[in-house]
C-alpha cells in the first residue's frame, strides 16, 4: 500500500459515521431532552428554592440529558449508569479534592478514579468524568459544600432527570431502560436455502425499523457478527479464533 493509500485511508476513520435515525427519532431526541433538562431544573428550584447555596444544575446534567433522550438504548444511558455514575464521580471528586492539595493533580486523579471505580461497578457514563472534574473545579460554590454535593445537587437532579426519561421515552415507545429485542426461535434458525449471508445493508434496515435508537454503527455489528459464525462453525473442531477477520464492505462506512 502507497504512503497516499495509508494516509487517506487513516484520515478517512475521522469522517462522521452515518447515521440511521429517522427524523422522528430525532425529533423526539431534541423534544426529550428539551422537556428534560427543563423538568429537572424546574423540580430542583420547587424542592430546593432560590436561596439555596449550592446549585441547582450543574453543566455535566446535561451531558446526562443527551445520553437518556439521544441514545437511551446505550449502556451508557441506563438508570444505574446516570445515578450510580454521576454520584460515585462526585464522592471521588470531592475526596480528590480535598486531599490533593495540588489542583492539577486533583483533578485528573479524580477523573481517572472515576473511569475505574464506574467501570467496576458496571455504571460507566461520560459525563460522570466531568462531574469529578466539577467537584475538584468548580469553585467555593461546590468546594463549600463538600461531600454535600453529590446530595444536591448531583443525586436529586440525576434521579429527576432518570424519572423524565422513563416518562418521555415510554410515551414515545422507546426501551427505557433498553431491553434488547427478543428473537422468537424460528428466527434464529431460519430453514430456508440457500444459505444466505448477513450483510450490512441488512442490518441497516433493521437498525432504521427499531423504535429505540441503538449506539452502534452497522459496519462493527457485521464484524460481530461475522466473528460469531466464525466461532459456531469451529465450535465442534475446537479451533482458535483468527487474532483478525477481515470484513468485506466495512469500509463502505466511509464511501
Amino acid at each position: 500500500m502507497s504512503l497516499y493509500a495509508a494516509s487517506r485511508s487513516w484520515l478517512l476513520r475521522f469522517k462522521p459515521v452515518r447515521s440511521n435515525l429517522q427524523f422522528r427519532e430525532r425529533f423526539h431526541s431534541a423534544v426529550g431532552g428539551l422537556i428534560g433538562l427543563l423538568a429537572t431544573a424546574v423540580i430542583m428550584r420547587l424542592g430546593l428554592g432560590r436561596s439555596e447555596h449550592v446549585p441547582l444544575l450543574i453543566a455535566p446534567i446535561g451531558a446526562s440529558t443527551v445520553l437518556v433522550f439521544g441514545v437511551p438504548a446505550s449502556p451508557l444511558a441506563q438508570p444505574w449508569s446516570v445515578v450510580g455514575g454521576n454520584c460515585i464521580a462526585a464522592l471521588i471528586g470531592v475526596s480528590a479534592a480535598r486531599l490533593v492539595p495540588d489542583t492539577t493533580l486533583a483533578a485528573a486523579l479524580a477523573v481517572g478514579f472515576t473511569i475505574a471505580l464506574t467501570s467496576l461497578c458496571r455504571c460507566l457514563h461520560p459525563p460522570a468524568g466531568a462531574v469529578a472534574l466539577t467537584a475538584v473545579i468548580g469553585g467555593s460554590a461546590v468546594t463549600s459544600v463538600g461531600y454535600h454535593f453529590a446530595l444536591v445537587p448531583v443525586l436529586s437532579s440525576s434521579l429527576v432527570l432518570v424519572f423524565a426519561g422513563l416518562l418521555f421515552n415510554g410515551l414515545a415507545g422507546r426501551s427505557y431502560p433498553h431491553v434488547a429485542v427478543p428473537i422468537s426461535p424460528g428466527a434464529a434458525a431460519p430453514r430456508r436455502e440457500p444459505r444466505v449471508s448477513i450483510t450490512e445493508a441488512d442490518i441497516t434496515t433493521v437498525l432504521e425499523r427499531l423504535e429505540t435508537p441503538l449506539d452502534v454503527d452497522p459496519a462493527d455489528l457485521l464484524g460481530l457478527f461475522r466473528r460469531i459464525e466464525q466461532a459456531a462453525q469451529r465450535r465442534p473442531f475446537d479451533e482458535p479464533l483468527d487474532d483478525e477477520i477481515r470484513v468485506s464492505g466495512c469500509s463502505s462506512r466511509y464511501d
